[in-house]
């Protein structure tokens, strides 16, 4: 069965420039970076000696998702920000090929804005630098910003302050823990947004995998979420495909409107790059 797909857009800050060869060459503001990726598996449009004399920085994997920053120009930034609409985030080189965005969650934040209200609340899970947890407080929802990482709460609170915004409420817990808590509470939210990386640690170190979790996550998400509410889910585990998200959400989300897309990125260059599973559930229209 062909993959259903979504396309997300860049924008005045972000662009996406080229990918190939396993690398993509990615502009944040006026910074140009270049950092190893597993889905640009076809050839770039420009070869890479081009790349590397726009680009500022080269990011040099060690090992695992873990490395350095090569700097390619002098005298560049390794802590800048950038502007989204009215927002403002702090951009920072990490050793993990990161630097403080998800671009890609760009699709998110725009249904964020058009689906949210002052009246609402909005759960952010595995939130790291909180961009949609700033959107959904710069509607006026009533956010609560969950992560088991303690620095990027702090990174988050950064870009808060950065985007002049206030009362985003602040949870360093584990995911699965906070949400069945919440259950026997009979808390409900309007808005439940999860970005679950394909394994993690949780708040106490615990490993996990998503394709080890997803059921239980979904399971517990379902029992928190308003009649009225949505969910959006985004994955980035092969593990996960399409038709297992498909039967997950018939399970826990029965009767409710749902998609399932793969999520996309077109480069500058007219390449086409996958960023996982996009899942919309009881979507608003």
């Amino acid at each position: 069965m062909p993959q259903s797909k979504i396309f997300t857009e860049p924008w005045q800050g972000y662009e996406l420039i080229d990918a190939g060869g396993g690398k993509k060459l990615e502009r944040w503001g006026n910074v140009i970076t270049i950092r190893p990726e597993l889905q640009a598996y076809f050839h770039s449009g420009s070869p890479f000696s081009e790349w590397k004399k726009v680009a500022h920085w080269e990011f040099v994997e060690k090992r695992a998702n873990k490395g350095i920053w090569k700097p390619l120009k002098k005298n560049v930034l390794d802590k800048w920000t950038i502007k989204y609409d009215r927002l403002t985030f702090q951009l920072e080189l990490t050793n993990n090929k990161h630097i403080g965005l998800f671009p890609e969650q760009k699709i998110n934040w725009e249904y964020l804005e058009a689906n949210l209200t002052p009246e609402d609340k909005f759960l952010n899970l595995f939130a790291y630098t909180g961009a949609s947890s700033c959107i959904g407080r710069h509607v006026g929802a009533d956010t609560y910003h969950l992560d088991s990482v303690k620095p990027v709460i702090s990174w988050a609170k950064k870009n808060m302050e950065l985007s002049r915004l206030m009362n985003i409420r602040w949870v360093h817990e584990d995911a699965l823990k906070f949400v069945n808590r919440e259950q026997k509470r009979g808390n409900k939210y309007k808005a439940i947004q999860m970005d679950p990386p394909a394994w993690g640690l949780g708040a106490k170190g615990e490993k996990w995998k998503l394709e080890d979790k997803i059921d239980e996550l979904l399971a517990a998400t379902a029992s928190i979420l308003r009649e009225d509410g949505f969910l959006i889910l985004n994955t980035y585990s092969p593990s996960v495909d399409q038709n297992i998200l498909k039967e997950l959400i018939e399970i826990y989300f029965p009767r409710r409107h749902n998609s399932v897309n793969g999520l996309y990125m077109n480069t500058t260059s007219g390449k086409h790059l996958y960023f996982g599973e996009l899942v919309r559930v009881g979507e608003i229209s």
